[in-house]
C-alpha cells in the first residue's frame, strides 16, 4: 500500500541526518509525492537545515507552481547558508516571471539576504519595494532593514525605519539597540534602551545583554549597575550570557574584584565567560592574572578560540610586555589562530604600539583574509608612529582592493594627512566621504575639521564647523583648537562662548585647547579667568599641560617673575613641560636669570632632551654671552644627544617636496638658489637684515648669514614660487620652530611677490600677506 503525506511528514521532521533525509527523498519518490507541495516544502527546509542547497534546489524544480510559502522557504534557506546571491536572484525571479506577489516574509528574508554583500544598492532596492508593496512597518520587515542599515552604518536611516514603525516588538528594539553599539553608537544604544523601558515594552535577556557592553564601553557603573538591578528583577541575573555583560562592564569600570565574584558564580562557565574574564584582567593591567586564568581555560581541557587570544593580548597596557606578545604570536602560530583576522589584528595593534613596526607588519601581511579592523589597524600604527606617508600608501592600496572604509579609516588617514600637511590628499579623501556618505558621522566630520585647520585651511575647516547638524565635545574642541593653531584668540573665545552657552559639558581638552589659544593670541586677562573657571567653577584637576599652558600664556606677555611664582605655588611638582615652557619664553625676551632657573630644574628632571640645551644655548647667544653658549653645546656634545635636523615640506600638486638647510639634492636646485639670491638683494633693498644671533656664535658674521639664508624654509617658498602660478596660496610645513630669521624674510617675500604664504611651524600657523604676519610677531 503507498504510504501517505502525513507518514512522510512524521518521517522528515525526525530525520537527524541528511542521510536518513536522502533515503526518505527516495521512498517520497517511490511513493509519487515527490510533487506534492506540502510535502516537497517541508523536505526542502530540512534540507536547506543540513546545508544541501543543490538537493533542495533540485527538488523544488519538479514543482511546477510553487507558492510563496515554498519560495520564502528558499529564499531564507539560501541566506542561511551563505548563498545570498541566490536568494536575491530568485527573489527577482518571483517578480519578474510569475504572478505571485512578495509577502512581508519574502521581503524579511530578502533584506537579511542583502545584509551579507558588500553593495547596500540591493538592500535599498528591496526597501523601496517593500514600502511600495505595504509593507514599510511591517514587524519582520523593519527588524530586518533596521539591521541592513545597522550593518551599513547608516545609523539616520535606521533610525527613520525605527521611528516610522507603528508597532515595535522586542525583536524590534532588540535590533536596534544591538546594532547601534555594534557602530559604537553607545549614548544612543542606551537612550533607546531607556526609551524602551519608560514605554513598558517587554524586555529579555537579549536587551539586557545587548545594552550591557555600551555602559561598559562609556564606563558608566551606574547606568550598568541600574541594568543589574533590573536583570535581578526580571530573573534574567543567572543568565550566563547577562552574567558575561556585568564582567565586562565591571571589568572596564575597574572594578575587577567584583568582575571576578560574578565569574565565580558560573556554575559552568562557557568559553564567552573565560574570554570576557580573561580580557577584563588583561583591560586592568593585571595581566599575571590573566595568563594565569588562560592556563586553567588550557588545564580544564577547555579550547580557545581567537576572542580568547584577543583578551589575552596586552592590548590596553603593551608597555614591558614585549615577551609576553611573542609568546602569545607563537601560540597563535601554533594553533593555527593567526590565521583569523581578529587576533592577527590584535597583534598588529600591539606590535604598533609598542613601535615594532616590522613585526606588525609581518602580521599584517601574513593575515589572508584582511578584514577591515585589520587595515584600520595597521592605518592607525602607522599614523600613531609618525608614518605618515606609510599610512596614506597603504589606503590607497585599501582603495584599490575596494575595502570600504568606516569612519575609523577615514579619522586615521585624515589624521595623517593633518600630520602631513598633505592638503590635496586630505581633500581627496573627503571626495571619498561625500560619495560614501560618510559626512554625517559626527567622528568623520570633527576628524575633517582638525584635518582642514592642520593643513592651513581655518576657513573650510569653520564652514564644514557650521554645517554639522550634531555636535560633541570633540568636535568643539577641534575648532577652538583649530583656532588656537592659527593665532585667532578672539575667535577660540567666541566659539568657547557659544559651547557654555548652549550647554556642552567642557572637558579637560577644551580647557586645554582655549589656553593654548589665549597664550598664543596674548589673551592672559582671558586665559587666566578660564583656568580660574576650570578649578573652582567646573572642578578639573589641571594636569601638566593645563599648568604648561598658563605659563606658557604669562611667560610669552613678558611677564616671567609672575610665571615664575605661579609655578613655585603650584600645589603639585611641576614637571619638565611646565619648566620648559618657562624656559621658551625666556628665550622670547632673552632672560638669562630666569632662564639659569628654568635650564637647572630641566636638567634635572630631564637630561636627554636635546630641544632644552639648544634653548638655553641660543638665550646666551642672542645675549652675545658666547663663552656660556659653548659650554652648553659642549653637555650636548659629551653627552651625544643630537637635535632634530630642520626641515620644510611644500605640496605642489600633489606631490610632496621636502627640503633641509642648504639642501642641493633637488632637481631644480640652480633655479631655485639663483630666485633666493634675487628675492635677497630685492629684500635688502626694501631694508631687511639678516638676524644672525641664534645662528652659530664660533663662526664670521658673513658665515652665519649664509647659513640662516639657505634655511629650509626659505628653499621651500623659492620652490614654491617657481613651481606654482603667480598669486596663488604658498603652504609650507616646517617641523621646528620657525627662526626669527626666516620669519622676518618671509613677511617682506610675501610683500614683494605679492603672495599669500602660509607657514606651520613646530607651535602654530603664520599667514603671512602683504609684509604682515597673522602672529603680530607674537609667536
Amino acid at each position: 500500500m503507498p504510504l501517505d503525506r502525513n507518514f512522510f511528514l512524521n518521517l522528515i521532521s525526525k530525520s537527524t541526518t541528511l542521510s536518513h533525509l536522502t533515503q526518505t527523498l527516495t521512498q517520497i519518490i517511490l511513493n509519487g509525492l515527490h510533487h506534492d507541495l506540502i510535502t516537497v516544502t517541508k523536505l526542502s527546509q530540512r534540507l536547506l537545515d543540513f546545508k544541501s542547497i543543490n538537493q533542495a534546489r533540485l527538488l523544488c524544480s519538479s514543482i511546477s507552481k510553487p507558492d510563496m510559502f515554498l519560495l520564502n522557504v528558499l529564499i531564507r534557506g539560501f541566506s542561511l547558508n551563505n548563498s545570498p546571491y541566490s536568494s536575491l536572484s530568485l527573489y527577482t525571479h518571483i517578480r519578474k516571471n510569475t504572478e505571485l506577489k512578495p509577502d512581508n516574509f519574502t521581503y524579511a528574508f530578502s533584506v537579511s539576504a542583502a545584509t551579507s554583500l558588500s553593495s547596500e544598492k540591493f538592500g535599498v532596492l528591496l526597501h523601496s519595494n517593500a514600502i511600495i508593496d505595504g509593507y514599510a512597518s511591517d514587524l519582520y520587515v523593519g527588524s530586518s532593514v533596521i539591521d541592513f542599515y545597522l550593518k551599513f552604518g547608516r545609523l539616520e536611516s535606521a533610525k527613520k525605519v525605527f521611528d516610522g514603525m507603528s508597532e515595535r516588538d522586542t525583536v524590534v528594539w532588540n535590533t536596534m539597540i544591538s546594532g547601534l553599539v555594534k557602530n559604537s553608537c553607545f549614548d544612543l544604544s542606551i537612550e533607546v534602551f531607556m526609551n524602551m523601558v519608560l514605554e513598558g515594552n517587554k524586555l529579555d535577556s537579549t536587551t539586557l545583554a545587548a545594552v550591557l557592553p555600551a555602559a561598559a564601553e562609556l564606563q558608566e557603573l551606574r547606568i550598568g549597575m541600574m541594568i543589574q538591578c533590573l536583570a535581578l528583577k526580571l530573573g534574567f541575573d543567572y543568565h550566563d550570557h547577562v552574567v558575561t555583560g556585568l564582567i565586562s562592564l565591571y571589568s572596564k569600570c575597574g572594578n575587577i574584584r567584583t568582575a571576578n565574584l560574578l565569574f565565580r558564580q558560573i556554575e559552568r562557565p562557557d568559553l564567552i565567560s573565560w574570554n570576557a574574564m580573561i580580557s577584563g584582567y588583561s583591560c586592568n593591567n593585571e595581566i599575571d592574572s590573566s595568563v594565569r586564568l588562560f592556563r586553567d581555560l588550557l588545564v580544564s581541557g577547555g579550547k580557545v578560540n581567537p576572542s580568547t587570544i584577543v583578551g589575552l593580548i596586552p592590548v590596553f597596557h603593551p608597555f614591558d610586555h614585549l615577551h609576553l606578545t611573542y609568546s602569545i604570536h607563537s601560540f597563535s602560530i601554533k594553533s593555527g589562530i593567526i590565521s583569523n583576522s581578529l587576533a592577527s589584528t590584535a597583534l598588529t595593534t600591539v606590535y604598533c604600539r609598542l613601535s615594532e613596526m616590522e613585526y606588525a607588519e609581518q602580521v599584517f601581511g601574513e593575515t589572508r583574509e584582511k578584514s577591515l579592523a585589520s587595515w584600520n589597524a595597521m592605518i592607525s600604527g602607522y599614523t600613531q608612529n609618525g608614518l605618515t606617508e606609510k599610512a596614506i600608501t597603504l589606503f590607497k592600496k585599501m582603495q584599490e582592493y575596494e575595502v570600504r572604509p568606516n569612519p575609523v579609516t577615514i579619522s586615521s588617514i585624515l589624521s595623517a594627512c593633518a600630520q602631513l600637511g598633505a592638503l590635496s590628499l586630505g581633500k581627496w579623501v573627503h571626495d571619498l566621504l561625500k560619495r560614501d556618505n560618510f559626512e554625517s558621522n559626527v567622528f568623520v566630520s570633527t576628524a575633517l575639521i582638525d584635518m582642514y585647520a592642520k593643513c592651513g585651511s581655518i576657513m573650510e575647516a569653520r564652514e564644514l564647523f557650521d554645517k554639522m547638524p550634531e555636535k560633541n565635545v570633540v568636535s568643539w574642541n577641534a575648532m577652538i583648537s583649530g583656532y588656537g593653531l592659527h593665532g585667532y584668540g578672539r575667535e577660540a573665545l567666541h566659539v568657547f562662548s557659544d559651547m557654555m552657552h548652549i550647554g556642552v559639558p567642557p572637558s579637560g581638552v577644551t580647557f586645554l585647547s582655549i589656553l593654548y589659544a589665549c597664550s598664543h593670541a596674548g589673551l592672559v586677562k582671558e586665559g587666566e579667568d578660564i583656568f580660574h573657571s576650570m578649578v573652582h567653577e567646573y572642578g578639573f584637576e589641571p594636569g601638566a599641560e593645563h599648568y604648561a599652558c598658563m605659563v606658557d600664556c604669562l611667560g610669552r606677555a613678558g611677564q616671567l617673575e609672575k610665571a615664575l611664582d605661579f609655578i613655585k605655588n603650584l600645589r603639585v611638582q611641576p614637571g619638565p613641560v611646565v619648566w620648559g615652557a618657562l624656559l621658551s619664553a625666556c628665550m622670547i625676551h632673552k632672560d638669562q636669570t630666569i632662564a639659569r632657573i628654568a635650564s637647572d630644574k630641566l636638567l634635572e628632571l630631564d637630561t636627554e632632551n636635546v630641544g632644552y640645551f639648544v634653548l638655553l644655548s641660543n638665550i646666551y647667544s642672542a645675549e652675545r654671552n658666547y663663552p656660556e653658549a659653548a659650554l652648553v653645546r659642549q653637555v650636548v656634545k659629551k653627552r651625544n644627544l643630537a637635535k632634530t635636523p630642520g626641515c620644510t615640506l611644500i605640496e605642489v600638486g600633489e606631490t610632496l617636496h621636502v627640503f633641509m638647510a642648504g639642501d642641493r639634492s633637488h632637481p631644480q636646485t640652480t633655479a631655485i638658489y639663483a630666485l633666493l639670491e634675487k628675492l635677497t638683494g630685492k629684500m635688502i633693498e626694501a631694508g631687511f637684515q639678516t638676524e644672525t644671533l641664534t645662528a652659530l656664535h664660533d663662526v664670521e658674521e658673513e658665515e652665519k648669514e649664509l647659513i640662516v639664508k639657505v634655511h629650509s624654509e626659505k628653499l621651500a617658498i623659492a620652490f614654491g614660487l617657481i613651481a606654482s602660478e603667480p598669486g596663488t596660496e604658498i603652504r609650507i610645513f616646517k617641523n621646528l620652530r620657525v627662526c626669527l630669521d626666516c620669519h622676518n624674510a618671509t613677511k617682506f617675500i610675501s610683500k614683494i611677490t605679492e603672495r599669500l604664504i602660509v607657514v606651520r611651524d613646530a607651535n602654530r600657523f603664520h599667514h603671512f600677506k602683504d609684509g604682515i604676519c597673522s602672529c603680530g610677531d607674537y609667536w
